[in-house]
């Protein structure tokens, strides 16, 4: 999760709610993207999680990377707990089990994106190598427990923490354990958001399927490919899934504000107080009348920080974020850039992608979305193969990332970051169905070798 927004601006009604989404419309020459990752943290000694404090600890690894690069460091309650590069707009931030993320800035190119990680990844390898930590490629964190994991000293998440168990059964599994990758995209109009909006939702399960990446939990199979998805399926239903009104007629910014209202809020910032009314109404708090903090009215900066605790497949506030993958090594992190870059930045493309799609119902779409954690590429959706809709969705990726002709310094345009994915299905074999190949075949029934085999 990124840096909590800070703007006292007040909000007086429903109508900024949706003139605040709106604000996020750019034209196509200005159109950007920006890829996160979370990447779980462990001691090379013992395979072990990394807590915060000590000599080798998380907080060492945050203070070691803003001597490197010069970021400025992130406090919470003294804490630092990130750091924040204000030139760049990037950012690095801790998940709530210490997994570390990379917030990368907006950039223009699939190739920038693939340089930025580099130089992130150097950069936490040169300073977590000396304090014993690296980290895991994998989507989930294979071997250890909730109890296990340490959780890092940040409020937002001893609220989220207490409030998660009565909404879900899996809310700190999702919390403390897994890892994902996450890819921001604009919009031109409202028109072009729901446009791109519908095609991602639709696709975003045939993301998942390509990306799963963990299947071992507590150190053995858990009888998933991805078990980081099927987490999500019962963390919190009232902010998760596949938004099924995103398809209805008339969905645009209202629509979405409507829904956002409705979601429970966790937290109300003021200074650098998190004050907790979980489970409390966004209505409530911009009329004044919210039970926890009486009288306080709604800020741009509630509603800046209460959208980025909703947590749909695809998330809007003023971008899109695709959300519905695993986190895989490096080349499958640029290539989950490239595969919604070249599907939703080219009109032809984008066209395309909604074609795909536009005969899936709504049961369809939840159907597609239940089945892929355990089915992966053998599910199906509409009565076709997802490899076969996956197939095509790269395909048309690809044709879109050609049209846009953007080179590298080398010459080569971005559809190369696909590659990878051209493997996996031409094999219709995921990173998961390696990954339970080596564990009962060559690793003997031991998730331990992943810790060598599988790092950045």
């Amino acid at each position: 999760m990124a840096r909590d927004v800070t703007d006292a601006t007040p909000i007086a009604d429903r109508d900024e709610l949706v003139a605040w989404i709106a604000a996020g419309e750019k034209p196509r020459s200005e159109w950007r993207m920006g890829t996160e990752h979370e990447k779980v943290p462990f001691r090379v000694e013992g395979h072990a999680p990394v807590p915060y404090e000590g000599d080798h600890g998380i907080r060492a690894l945050i203070e070691g990377m803003a001597k490197l690069n010069g970021w400025e460091p992130i406090l919470d309650e003294g804490h630092p707990i990130g750091l924040s590069d204000e030139a760049g707009g990037g950012a690095i931030s801790l998940e709530p089990g210490g997994q570390f993320e990379l917030s990368g800035a907006p950039v223009a190119t699939v190739h920038e994106t693939a340089d930025e990680l580099a130089r992130h990844l150097d950069e936490a390898g040169r300073i977590g190598g000396p304090l014993g930590i690296r980290f895991l490629t994998l989507g989930m964190s294979p071997k250890w427990t909730n109890a296990e994991t340490p959780m890092m000293p940040k409020q937002r998440y001893r609220i989220m923490a207490g409030y998660m168990p009565k909404v879900g059964t899996r809310g700190l599994d999702m919390m403390f354990r897994t890892a994902t990758v996450q890819v921001n995209l604009d919009f031109g109009s409202e028109a072009d958001m729901v446009a791109k909006l519908r095609a991602s939702l639709a696709l975003q399960p045939i993301a998942t399927a390509l990306f799963a990446n963990s299947p071992f939990t507590d150190g053995r199979p858990n009888g998933l490919l991805t078990m980081r998805s099927e987490i999500w399926r019962d963390t919190d239903r009232n902010r998760t899934g596949m938004l099924p009104f995103a398809f209805e007629d008339g969905m645009g910014y209202e629509r979405y504000v409507d829904y956002a209202l409705d979601v429970p809020m966790y937290f109300v910032k003021r200074g650098d107080t998190y004050h907790d009314v979980s489970g409390g109404s966004f209505r409530d708090l911009l009329a004044g009348q919210l039970a926890a903090l009486p009288g306080e009215r709604a800020m741009v900066s509630d509603w800046a920080n209460h959208m980025g605790t909703i947590f749909p497949e695809v998330r809007l506030k003023r971008f899109l974020e695709m959300r519905g993958s695993d986190v895989g090594p490096a080349n499958m992190i640029a290539a989950q850039a490239a595969f919604w870059v070249g599907l939703l930045y080219d009109a032809a493309a984008l066209d395309g992608a909604g074609d795909l799609v536009r005969g899936w119902s709504a049961e369809d779409r939840a159907r597609l979305r239940d089945d892929v954690p355990r089915m992966g590429l053998k599910a199906d959706v509409a009565g076709r193969p997802v490899l076969d809709v996956a197939r095509d969705a790269l395909a048309i990726a690809r044709e879109g990332l050609v049209a846009r002709a953007r080179h590298d310094v080398s010459g080569r345009d971005e559809t190369h970051h696909l590659d990878v994915l051209d493997d996996i299905v031409s094999s219709g074999q995921t990173q998961a169905d390696r990954l339970l190949g080596l564990y009962h075949g060559a690793w003997k029934g031991s998730v331990d070798p992943a810790f060598e085999a599988f790092v950045f």
